[in-house]
Formats: C-alpha cells, structure tokens, sequence
C-alpha cells in the first residue's frame, strides 16, 4: 500500500509544481476570474483541489495549437493579424499622400531616364 500513496504523493506533487510555474508564466490580463496572486496562493492551500480549481476556472483558453510555448495571444482579442497589432510597427498608409515618397519616385525615374538616355547615345 505504501507503493501506491507513494505515487499518489508524486502524481499531486507532479501537478502542484506544473500548476504553479503556469500561474508564474501567464500574463496578468489573460488570468481568469481572480487575481494571478490568488491563483498562486490557492495553488497551495487546498492541496489537489487548488490547482485543479486553476486549470478548469483560472487558466486562460486558447484554440488549440493557435500559439505556441513562446508566443502569447493578443491583448485586444482575437483579430484575424494580430502580427499588425505589434507595438512600434508603423502604419501603413496611402503613397498619393505623401509627398517625401512621390518625390523621391520622381527623382528616381528622371535618374533612369537620364541613364537610358545616355546608354543609347553612340559613342
């Protein structure tokens, strides 16, 4: 009989360690229904119930296979490109109304003109 709570001492141990490096891992805002704080103290007061309670009520949903270990799902919810969310990226916008952008189009095709023109001049 010792064999058997021997292994059911490892198997809580096993789930107690996963559930709280899980709690240490997920972001703040993606933790459901209390505080990550909570979760973590909760973990270990009910011995098997806490981290149980985590792992159903606590932990975030993700689709399955949408993310992998070290990517994390967007802030603002579920957008189709959420690469476009990124912070920093710049905006894209619309060439006609920049006016650097057209002029350094400009400059560049007299450049070519002017290259062609002299390449079929005889020498």
């Amino acid at each position: 009989m010792l064999y058997g709570d021997g292994l059911a001492a490892l198997a809580e141990l096993c789930l107690l360690v996963y559930c709280v490096l899980d709690v240490l891992r997920t972001p703040g805002p993606h933790v459901r229904n209390l505080p990550k704080p909570v979760w973590f103290l909760l973990c270990f007061v009910p011995p098997i119930i806490g981290p149980i309670c985590w792992l159903l009520f606590g932990r975030p949903q993700y689709a399955a296979g949408q993310y992998t270990a070290g990517q994390q799902p967007p802030a603002a919810g579920p957008g189709r490109f959420p690469e476009y969310d990124r912070p920093g990226r710049a905006a894209a916008q619309n060439p006609d109304d920049d006016e650097a952008f057209l002029r350094g189009l400009r400059e560049r095709a007299q450049e070519q003109r002017r290259k062609a023109a002299e390449d079929d001049q005889p020498s």
